[in-house]
């Protein structure tokens, strides 16, 4: 009888199917995705999920940017180890020679090094890493003075807020949040509580101290769409992936549209105002732009 012929080991896709033909295995692997041996453990899994779904969305904008001119910009503020900025290049951007980059904004070094360091043994020229807060990039001469697609995932507390100021400088078309933590509207509804609490029976919304937080969370991201809404930009808010997978799962989709901004201006302020929170007008300023385009 014939010895039985051996079967082929699997392929690394076959191991893992999530991943998309052509994939950089080497990338994944540096990114700890994926184990020396090609392996993919659930913590992983759910990491590349969520990743993907986000390249799901940013896709489409970058495809609308490169309808408009060649080579998009595309700048990821708190980019940690630029899971985003990597599986977003090697799956769009790889092998294109049209002057497309992708820049990670991060404050930590360390991080900041090892991904130009990766970029490089990769062969991403269009990758560039800068050791900047996202307040400090607005201002930096290291980027250009207008970017097409800002993207700020996880990016905690007033983090978000200033990559949205970053977009609205750089005259970005399209922004892409996932807000994180969120203190600092909390704490401002916690300090004027007393003061609120006998004036409109709607602060008993946030009377106790777990909803002050949620609603803080809550009313933070309503303001940031108003924002945006109030500067002429057309706005989104969906779930990033399912609440088994993550609970900060918020995702806030922008594109300038030049859409009349005086009633989204008017109902930031009348929001401001009915939850007591007049004092973080600055914040949350919609600017000379608030003008109307068009009337509304």
């Amino acid at each position: 009888m014939k010895p039985q012929a051996k079967k082929p080991a699997p392929t690394i896709y076959e191991q893992a199917p999530e991943i998309k033909p052509g994939q950089s295995i080497e990338l994944l692997k540096e990114l700890h995705i994926l184990t020396r041996d090609g392996k993919l453990n659930q913590d992983s899994r759910r990491k590349l999920k969520q990743v993907y779904h986000l390249v799901q969305f940013i896709a489409p904008l970058l495809q609308d940017v490169l309808q408009d001119h060649p080579g998009a910009t595309v700048v990821d503020h708190g980019a940690g180890k630029s899971y985003l900025g990597f599986i977003l290049y090697d799956l769009f951007f790889k092998g294109r020679d049209d002057g497309s980059r992708i820049y990670g904004i991060e404050t930590r070094e360390e991080l900041v090094q090892k991904s130009g360091e990766l970029a490089a043994r990769l062969g991403f020229p269009g990758m560039s890493f800068l050791n900047l807060s996202v307040a400090e990039s607005t201002a930096s001469d290291a980027l250009p003075p207008t970017v097409d697609v800002v993207t700020a995932l996880h990016a905690c507390n007033t983090a978000t807020d200033d990559a949205i100021d970053f977009a609205l400088q750089k005259q970005a078309k399209h922004i892409v949040l996932v807000p994180c933590c969120q203190a600092e509207v909390a704490s401002v509804l916690r300090k004027n509580k007393g003061r609120d609490l006998g004036r409109s029976a709607l602060t008993e919304i946030w009377r106790h101290p777990i909803h002050t937080r949620e609603f803080g969370s809550q009313i933070t991201n309503v303001l940031r769409c108003l924002r945006l809404e109030a500067h002429g930009y057309q706005v989104t808010v969906t779930e990033l992936v399912g609440w088994e997978h993550s609970m900060k799962n918020e995702l806030i989709v922008a594109t300038y549209k030049n859409l009349p901004r005086r009633r989204p201006a008017e109902r930031l302020h009348q929001v401001l105002a009915e939850v007591g929170l007049e004092e973080m007008a600055a914040r949350f300023d919609t600017g000379a732009t608030a003008t109307p385009a068009t009337p509304d």
